[in-house]
């Protein structure tokens, strides 16, 4: 699985700045993410953009104070710039392309996208970077397709994690499990939530997910006393990651802790993305990361030891 952030998709704009036309007059954004690109780019250029049917109905957003001196009627532009964050099979594209040119067959209407799919280059005018598939990106990843076989954990990620005078796991953790704060909202039903709450806070769980409208098909829980046994066990990751790698159509798990992210993804040997930190943990890396510290390490006690001698 490719992961793009947000950060990655406007450094792939800025490094390929000079790929745009110089005599582009307006940005057209395909909804919805489509939007986040073209108001980069926009930005960046210092050019006015809208969405699709802001140019069909001759509306643009709006530019501030800044854009006051640019054309606000978009039937005088030109050359029109209609881009999108990605591109995959080009379908979204095409039916935009068709639209657009029947609207205005008189503008010279040009098709990007940051993203582009290896093979399909050909869809458009011009694309900013390729980017393989399987991918998913920062900004879709929660309402994304692998989130109905993922492994998804509950505090820190749907709901605020607990404070301190909060997990007693007495009374004031029983308010919390019933009145927790959500947080990310995820529209598709997940795969299994798997959580480090103890089975006997399992109704009150279900009651809230129910609440807040969380569909999923599957919820394990720790199976243990109380917290004082859960701590003793001192296995918050590990627990996740074992359950993680027996679910072999799982692809992804979502935590929100970096350090439990990590603990899931080396005893799973699968990827695993951290809310916390907003970034995407191969275990390849964790080796690769293992293996380049102990190298570190010897070298060092080589310099080291022979001056204590």
């Amino acid at each position: 699985m490719h992961y793009r952030t947000i950060t990655d998709l406007n450094t792939a704009i800025i490094s390929n700045l000079h790929k745009v036309p110089a005599d582009i007059d307006v940005i057209v954004g395909i909804p919805r993410s489509g939007l986040l690109a073209a108001n980069f780019l926009a930005l960046h250029l210092h050019l006015p953009f809208t969405d699709v049917s802001g140019f069909l109905e001759n509306r643009l957003l709006a530019g501030g104070e800044r854009m006051k001196d640019f054309k606000s009627d978009i039937r005088q532009s030109s050359t029109v710039l209609v881009l999108d964050d990605s591109l995959n099979t080009g379908s979204s594209m095409e039916k935009v392309r068709n639209r657009l040119q029947t609207k205005h067959p008189d503008k010279n209407i040009l098709f990007s996208a940051v993203f582009m799919r290896p093979g399909n280059e050909h869809m458009v005018d011009f694309h900013f970077e390729t980017c393989p598939v399987p991918r998913v990106f920062e900004w879709n990843l929660m309402n994304h397709p692998v989130i109905e076989d993922a492994c998804v954990d509950i505090d820190g990620v749907l709901c605020l994690d607990p404070a301190p005078g909060q997990n007693d796991d007495g009374e004031n953790y029983l308010e919390f499990v019933e009145n927790a704060s959500p947080l990310l909202r995820i529209r598709r039903p997940i795969g299994c939530l798997v959580t480090n709450r103890l089975e006997k806070y399992r109704r009150q769980t279900e009651k809230w997910l129910k609440k807040h409208g969380i569909q999923y098909r599957e919820l394990i829980m720790r199976d243990l006393p109380d917290k004082k046994a859960r701590l003793e066990a001192a296995e918050h990751g590990t627990f996740k990651g074992r359950i993680y790698k027996k679910r072999t159509d799982s692809k992804l798990f979502v935590e929100s802790s970096y350090k439990q992210s990590r603990d899931i993804a080396r005893v799973s040997g699968k990827m695993v993305y951290c809310v916390d930190k907003r970034v995407m943990i191969q275990p390849n890396g964790l080796y690769a990361q293992k293996y380049y510290a102990r190298r570190v390490l010897k070298k060092l006690k080589r310099m080291v030891v022979p001056l204590l001698f």
